[in-house]
């Protein structure tokens, strides 16, 4: 489990670049953990010994609130394959909701390190469900989890039911409300990068 050393410098219209700066983040963190071979790089100059990812990692995200946190991780694994997943709260009547997850679309998931990214890690049941899911499709060696803001209870959850998957998240918040949202947390990423939406 590691949280990310991030100052957030304000919220409001630009909460979009915000999260994806937290990608960035993450993305130089995660890159230090993943296999890395020596490899002849051609400039205009001449020739560089480098270091660069031996195999290249598939980001997947979960939509729609995830685009921003994905594009950040983009921006640094930018030869990466690319996996999406609808996975939402659809509520009930009764203020109650379940987890739906209608949609996956990524490429083969065997034995790669697979990076998810979901800017709020609540109550952990739509990730742990997202998982499980991409477990199905095939067998990755490694799954990291990006989270801007993670809820102590939401973790404790996932790592039971997934203790190989590692969380790396912006901070974390120990209060929970009876309808699964974090205090004081950030509010619906989704709302604050891409505007408000109608209730389904």
């Amino acid at each position: 489990m590691d949280v990310l050393d991030i100052i957030i410098f304000g919220a409001g219209s630009h909460a979009g670049r915000r999260i994806d700066g937290i990608g960035e983040i993450a993305a130089y963190e995660i890159s230090k953990q993943l296999v890395s071979v020596e490899r002849e790089i051609q400039t205009p100059l001449g020739i560089s010994n480098c270091n660069t990812l031996k195999d290249q990692p598939v980001l997947a995200t979960i939509l729609r609130a995830g685009l921003p946190l994905h594009q950040g991780l983009l921006n640094y694994f930018d030869k990466a394959d690319n996996g999406f997943i609808s996975a939402y709260r659809k509520h009930n009547r009764d203020g109650s909701f379940e987890i739906s997850l209608d949609y996956i679309s990524c490429p083969e998931l065997e034995n790669r390190v697979v990076i998810i990214s979901d800017p709020m890690l609540a109550t952990g049941a739509s990730l742990v469900k997202t998982i499980q899911y991409l477990r199905e499709e095939g067998h990755p060696s490694e799954i990291h989890v990006v989270v801007a803001i993670a809820c102590t209870v939401g973790i404790e959850f996932v790592l039971r039911t997934e203790p190989n998957c590692k969380i790396w998240c912006g901070a974390i918040d120990d209060e929970l409300t009876a309808k699964g949202y974090i205090v004081p947390g950030l509010g619906d990423a989704g709302d604050l990068a891409f505007g408000t939406k109608v209730q389904m």
